[in-house]
């Protein structure tokens, strides 16, 4: 009965093949094998490094003993314990929770075998130290822990990976349990790691990086703060009763660890600074950046797109239709603000899905970072390219209503189909909720479409600016 289905399928969203007992989960190891550079069969995906971890103590229950290393100096510590003369029975497995070079990893492998040592590197996204999957393919012994909880966002879906040999991998699949990881948790981690997510996601990590680095140093200033990487700093100050409860005031979590905080880090400066406005260690930010996120999945295109109107970058676009690009980056050059886009499409039938599902996205990343669009401009703009003019109107209205007067003779510039071009703004009207006008004239269909592009952006520049608090609208409401 266990491998049959269930007699009828889940009354949820989004369930199609729930029914089903899951399978091996072979389309998410040959993703994670690509994105963490090994082989497909060098990878068993496990529910997160807690899991990885558990394979690993049940292997060592078989063996008889474990050994897990202290995050200080791990491998010296455990070079001692290996070294020391009557040391007793070698443990089975050696858990290292540290990140190490590779080859400080690839020695301890070689020092403690043939006990399996187990590396955890739940947090390798965030650190500038190579991972130890690279000296696999040597270390017949070694095993290394990846997660997507924290770089991926994907805490509560708890998806992750166990990377070694393969004849490693089979010996923590033999104490794997059945039906190890759910339907829904494979599918989730797919959309996670699709490469059309990887932009966003880097900069994301990125960004989490350079904030440790800011909080460490202003927090530094008052209380000492541990080394480490990711986002949560381990913090000792002198009444953590007291720090713990000024944060409580602004809404930021902390957890007691004996006389320790651990505080968490945000990829957002804003939130950031609320933590630090929090100990009087900066000023309270008037007004977080605005910014909007849309990630859209259809049949043909897989998107995300992510735009601050308030910083200037970074700008990354990577449609596959490379005019396209460069027409998405002079709409945020001239715009004046932060847009990250990837689009992972059809190509090989037709531009078409990804042209206008990634302008739908566009708009609907501008629409949520504009929020009840208080303060703004509202309106703006025209703008000549040599002998073509292009006149670009808007009004963030919230009420769509898209006008296009042009044609283009050409019919592709490079692989940008031209006739889309009304479908671009078409789209971004509807999504955004504006009213755009779109006027264009001139002899050459290239400084037509670039015009049309680079005077939308400045319109919008000029239409998303603050000037003030309310709402430019009579009604009090956009």
């Amino acid at each position: 009965m266990k491998n049959l289905p269930a007699p009828f399928a889940p009354l949820v969203s989004g369930g199609d093949g729930l029914d089903r007992y899951p399978v091996r989960p072979g389309a998410l190891a040959a993703r994670m094998a690509a994105l963490y550079g090994v082989a497909p069969d060098q990878v068993l995906p496990v529910r997160g490094v807690t899991h990885g971890l558990e394979l690993a103590f049940r292997l060592a229950a078989r063996a008889g003993q474990s050994v897990e290393a202290p995050q200080a100096e791990p491998f010296r510590t455990l070079a001692d314990l290996y070294a020391r003369p009557g040391s007793g029975a070698r443990p089975g497995v050696v858990i290292v929770r540290a990140l190490g070079s590779p080859e400080a990893v690839a020695e301890m492998a070689a020092r403690v075998a043939p006990a399996l040592l187990v590396v955890d590197e739940g947090l390798a996204e965030f650190a500038e130290t190579p991972s130890a999957a690279t000296v696999i393919a040597d270390q017949a012994n070694l095993v290394v822990l990846r997660s997507l909880s924290l770089a991926y966002g994907l805490a509560g879906a708890r998806v992750g990976a166990a990377l070694g040999q393969a004849a490693t991998l089979q010996r923590l699949a033999s104490v794997l349990e059945p039906y190890a990881l759910p339907e829904m948790c494979v599918r989730l981690a797919l959309q996670a790691i699709d490469p059309s997510r990887l932009i966003e996601t880097r900069e994301r990590i990125a960004a989490t990086v350079r904030e440790r680095a800011r909080l460490t140093k202003a927090l530094g200033r008052d209380m000492p703060v541990e080394p480490g990487v990711g986002p949560v700093l381990m913090v000792r100050p002198a009444d953590p009763a007291d720090v713990r409860a000024a944060l409580a005031r602004f809404g930021i979590p902390a957890e007691t660890a004996g006389e320790r905080l651990r505080l968490p880090v945000s990829a957002r400066a804003d939130i950031n600074d609320r933590l630090l406005a929090a100990l009087d260690l900066a000023p309270a930010q008037a007004r977080p950046n605005r910014t909007g996120q849309a990630v859209r999945d259809t049949k043909e295109t897989r998107i995300v797109c992510a735009v601050d109107l308030d910083a200037t970058g970074p700008v990354s676009i990577t449609t596959g239709v490379g005019f396209f690009d460069h027409m998405l980056e002079q709409v945020a050059a001239h715009g004046g603000f932060s847009l990250r886009l990837a689009c992972e499409g059809d190509l090989h039938t037709d531009p078409h899905h990804t042209i206008e599902d990634s302008a739908i996205a566009l708009g609907q990343a501008l629409k949520q970072a504009l929020g009840e669009r208080r303060g703004i401009a509202r309106y703006g703009f025209v703008l000549p390219m040599d002998e073509a003019n292009a006149t670009v109107s808007i009004d963030l209205s919230g009420r769509p209503y898209p006008v296009f007067e042009g044609t283009f003779a050409t019919p592709f510039i490079g692989d940008y189909r031209t006739d889309l071009t009304a479908h671009v703004f078409r789209s971004l009207a509807e999504h955004l909720g504006a009213a755009i006008h779109v006027s264009v004239t001139g002899d050459d269909d290239h400084h037509k479409t670039e015009a049309v592009y680079k005077a939308f952006g400045r319109a919008l520049r000029q239409a998303i600016r603050i000037e003030g608090d309310a709402v430019p609208s009579t009604k009090g409401v956009l």
